[in-house]
Formats: C-alpha cells, sequence, structure tokens
C-alpha cells in the first residue's frame, strides 16, 4: 500500500503516505492497492476509447463509465474490495469489447493488461504491483508532478460524475478525462509537460463545473437564500449525507406523505437553497456538522443514513452499520447499498425506528447565495467597495477534516474586520457557519455560495466584479483561503491558478505529494502560499 492522496496522511521526517495495512482513513492495504490496479484498468481502457473514437465507434458507455470508477477511488468513497473488483472486471469488460470491435492492437503501454482473476484474494496479489509507491525509480519530484495530475484528474472526474447523475453527458468533457488519463498511464516523466497538463486539468474543470451548475440549476431551479433550520422536529426521520442532490430528490419524493420527515448532511446543507427542493415540507432542516463528526452523530441519529458520495467513514465504531445505506459509486464491506432508485427499503426501516421524540426550539442558518444571486448583488458590492462601507472580502472554503490546525479558519473568521465580508463553500463552513456575523448595510457578512460543487459560482461572481471594475481577479479587495483535504480540493486549486489566479492561501498544511521543489515552483509561479498565525496572514491579505 502506498497513498498520499489526501490532507490525513502519515507524515514523518523520512517518508510520506499511508503504506501499513491500513491508511489513516481506515481504507486497507488490499482496498488501497485494488483501487491503484482499478485506475491502471481505466487508463489502459482509456488508451482503447481513444482509438475507437478515431475509428468512429461508440465509446459513450465507457467513456460514462471511467468518471464513475474514479470517483469511487477517492478519499472517503470506497472501501469496498469487492465492489473495487467489480468495477475492475467492468473496464476490462468494456475494454475487450472495444478491442474486439476494432480487430487490432493498440499503442498503449496497459492496452492489454489483463487481470489474473475475478476475486479478491487472488486480484489483491496482482494489484500489489501497481501501487503508487514513492520509492520507485522516478525521482520524487517527478512522481509528486503525475499525481498532482492524478489527483487533480480524480477530483474533476467526481464532479463530472456529479453531472452525470443529473442528466448531462458532454462528450468532449468526458473524452478529456479519457485523453488526461490515457496520458499520465503512459508514465510521463518530463516535469515541465506534467505541470503544463495539470493546468490543462484546471482548465478542464471549469467546464465541468460549468456543466455541473447547469445540471443542477435545470433540475431544481437556481439557489436563493434561505434560513435552515439546524435542530430536530419530532418525528419519524430519514438522514441525507454526502453531495447527491438527485438522490435527495428522489428520497423526498418517495417519503412524501408517509410522516417521515428528511435531514440533509455535511455537504447536503445548500439543498435547502433549491426552489423545488424547498417545496418538500417534509424536508426539515439540517443536522450536524461536517464529515468528520459523523461517527458520533449518527450514531445519535433516531433513524436511517443515507450517503449518495463521499465522506463515509467506519460505522462500526458507531454501531449504526445496519442502519447507513449507501449508494452509486459509495462502499463499506458488510453496509447494505442501494442499486436502483427504489428507497423503499430505507423508507420502510425509517417507519420502524423511534425517530426524534421532541421538537427543538430553532436555530437557522442561511444558504442559497447561488450565481444568480450574487450576480444580482454584484453592483451593489461594487457601490459599497467605491463608498469604503465595504473593505474587503475574503473567500474561506473548501474542506473539513481532522487534523490539528483546522481551528486556524473559524479563528480567521472571527478576526475578520466589521467592514469585510466572508464568503464560503464546501464544509469548512462548519468552522464557522454557526457564528453571528450580522451585516454590512443589510448585506450578510457571512454568505454561503454552496457545496464545494459550486466553486462556479464563486470564480464567476469574482469575474464579472473584475470586468466592472476593469481590472484582473487578482486586483480585487478579494482574498482566498482555501481548505483542503482531498482531491475534489486540489482540482479547485487547479482550475483556480489556471485561470491566473494568485496569492491563494492554502493549509492547514501542504499536500504531502509536493514536494519541497515542487512548492518552491508553485510559489513561485502562482504565488501559493502556506497559511501562518490568522493575525499575520490578515494583516497582509488587508494590505494587498
Amino acid at each position: 500500500m502506498f497513498c498520499i492522496q489526501c490532507e490525513q496522511t502519515v507524515r514523518t521526517s523520512e517518508s510520506s503516505g499511508c503504506q501499513s495495512q491500513k491508511g489513516v482513513c481506515g481504507k486497507t492495504a488490499e482496498t488501497s492497492d485494488l483501487q491503484d490496479l482499478l485506475i491502471t484498468v481505466l487508463a489502459g481502457l482509456s488508451g482503447w476509447i481513444i482509438e475507437g473514437k478515431a475509428q468512429q465507434l461508440e465509446t459513450e458507455n465507457a467513456q460514462r463509465f471511467i468518471p464513475f470508477a474514479l470517483f469511487s477511488t477517492l478519499t472517503n468513497v470506497n472501501f469496498d474490495p469487492e465492489r473495487i473488483v467489480s468495477f475492475a472486471i467492468q473496464a476490462t469488460q468494456l475494454r475487450d469489447e472495444l478491442a474486439k470491435q476494432l480487430g487490432k492492437n493498440i499503442d498503449h503501454p496497459l492496452a492489454n493488461l489483463s487481470l489474473k482473476g475475478n476475486d479478491v484474494a487472488t486480484l489483491s496479489k496482482q494489484a500489489s504491483n501497481f501501487s503508487f509507491n514513492a520509492t520507485g525509480h522516478i525521482n520524487k519530484d517527478t512522481l509528486g508532478l503525475q499525481l498532482l495530475n492524478l489527483y487533480g484528474l480524480k477530483g474533476a472526474a467526481a464532479y463530472y460524475e456529479h453531472a452525470q447523475a443529473l442528466g448531462q453527458f458532454s462528450d468532449e468533457l468526458s473524452f478529456e478525462i479519457v485523453k488526461h488519463l490515457a496520458w499520465l498511464g503512459s508514465t510521463p516523466t518530463n516535469d515541465n509537460e506534467l505541470l503544463d497538463n495539470a493546468m490543462a486539468i484546471g482548465q478542464l474543470n471549469f467546464k465541468i463545473m460549468q456543466l455541473l451548475e447547469l445540471a443542477e440549476t435545470n433540475s431544481f431551479g437556481h439557489p436563493i437564500p434561505t434560513e435552515v433550520n439546524r435542530k430536530p422536529t419530532k418525528g419519524k426521520a430519514i438522514l441525507v449525507s454526502g453531495h447527491d442532490l438527485n438522490d435527495l430528490k428522489l428520497l423526498l419524493e418517495q417519503t412524501e406523505g408517509t410522516g417521515i420527515n428528511v435531514y440533509t448532511h455535511g455537504e447536503l446543507l445548500p439543498a435547502h437553497g433549491y426552489p423545488l427542493l424547498k417545496q418538500y415540507t417534509h424536508l426539515k432542516g439540517n443536522y450536524g456538522g461536517a464529515w468528520q463528526m459523523q461517527q458520533r452523530e449518527f450514531m445519535r441519529f433516531p433513524g436511517p443514513i443515507l450517503m449518495t458520495s463521499n465522506c463515509i467513514i467506519d460505522p462500526t465504531l458507531g454501531a449504526y452499520q445496519d442502519r447507513i445505506w449507501t449508494r452509486s459509486m459509495v462502499g463499506w464491506p458488510g453496509v447494505k447499498h442501494i442499486t436502483d432508485d427504489n428507497f423503499s427499503p430505507i423508507i420502510e426501516q425509517a417507519k420502524t425506528m423511534i425517530g426524534f421524540t421532541q421538537t427543538e426550539i430553532e436555530e437557522s442558518i442561511t444558504v442559497g447565495f447561488g450565481r444568480e444571486t450574487l450576480l444580482g448583488a454584484s453592483d451593489s458590492l461594487l457601490s459599497m467597495f467605491g463608498d469604503k462601507s465595504l473593505r474587503h472580502a475574503f473567500l474561506v472554503g473548501g474542506c473539513d477534516g481532522r487534523s490539528v490546525g483546522r481551528d486556524y479558519y473559524s479563528e480567521f473568521t472571527q478576526s475578520v474586520p466589521k467592514d469585510c465580508v466572508v464568503l464560503t463553500l464546501g464544509c469548512a463552513k462548519y468552522r464557522f457557519n454557526d457564528q453571528a456575523f450580522g451585516d454590512i448595510n443589510g448585506l450578510p457578512r457571512l454568505i454561503d455560495i454552496g457545496q464545494c460543487n459550486d466553486s462556479f459560482a464563486a470564480i464567476m461572481l469574482a469575474v464579472n466584479l473584475a470586468e466592472k471594475l476593469g481590472c484582473s481577479v487578482n486586483d480585487l479587495p478579494l482574498s482566498i483561503v482555501l481548505s483542503w483535504f482531498e482531491q475534489k480540493a486540489i482540482v479547485v486549486l487547479l482550475t483556480l491558478l489556471s485561470l491566473g489566479v494568485k496569492n491563494i492561501y492554502t493549509g492547514p498544511q501542504m499536500p504531502a505529494f509536493l514536494t519541497p521543489n515542487l512548492l518552491k515552483i508553485l510559489t513561485h509561479q502562482y504565488g501559493i502560499k502556506a497559511i501562518s498565525d490568522v493575525e499575520s496572514d490578515m494583516k497582509k491579505m488587508l494590505v494587498a
């Protein structure tokens, strides 16, 4: 096992990366190695898709599958080795279908990689040969750039899969994912090419984020500012976590009139701002905080839980494994999985459980500042910047996590001067969204843009303001403070860098796969800065 893709990875003075029988996230070496094998098989399949497309063969099924399968290898998504094996087998079947139609071999180093079996035990032995091991023959700077590309591509694939789940398929964008994966499968070693390609993945993700916003707003309407109750209401209950708005909609449809209340958790908090979802009166509110708190919170939740995407963690520690259900690419060994759109087993389980026994006094937070709302307020923002009633804006967002140092984000937002606003997205907001920020001339000082999936809205607000002021985004009175944890955050960072955004502060620590040499390059070319202490960082941002 060698896994270094997320912020919680093991770090030592000699080497970094989880390399034992179990990673910090709880992923076993067996599952980790099988995921590396899956990625390798997908890279080979990508080569066949490219040739098949050149010969005008039908490749849509394979193109749809690759982002889905890549998503399963992200941090805290699928811990089930049986499911990972099934994805690898499906990839080889898709490859063999294309190979049969082409009737010839192709020039790709992974084109003919054969699985040595179809079970976990056999494939685990083969998989150990495909671990992304930092002690291999390539130097660590090159390996770091390869991983920057791979992890960025994983994040982009995940965002694309979210769009696919809402009925959006783009032959162009899915094929770009395929081309990047095929190229990475050829093990490129030119550092300049790898850095340029990482920026190209960032550009690809910008287009994917635009497609995802289209998918969401076409399906549910444009988000509008909405107060969300954070306290429970008496009655039977189901909790929905992850990011998938469509699964939430399906569950709301199927629970309507049953007397069961539905609650969101984690990154589904912004769902309350969508007009179509708001119309369901049994969507009662949000329960709990960010993903890393789920074991304690899920243990106490008096109903079943539906996990629709990342970020699942070990349910056995809270002894709720018998009432958590997974969907789509998500998996945990022994946990029940919903393979179709029928949620009746979850609903029936909810009916047998006690639910909340009393209604607590409401406590609300406001969400729903989507792109239309933000752009509609851009003139007011410019006016406030002009008359100095608004001095500066801080975008503080990204992922939350368990590591030491994440209190920085709550301390930072509480230190923001009263004549400044905080924009936020992603689950990092749970560090501070329960605090009273007040307003400036009626403008909320805390503006929740939504999920990490909604980064496009934040980017377009900055672009719109810069265009109206006739300057670059880097000249705006705006500072970006990112909290990263996993691969979606990595690709959002690549997107910002590829758009020319500089001087981004990131933490709580830099990715372990970025070597000191790579960090120097990123600092020199893009002005990336590591967070330090709140007071010093705040002073630098306010005078920038």
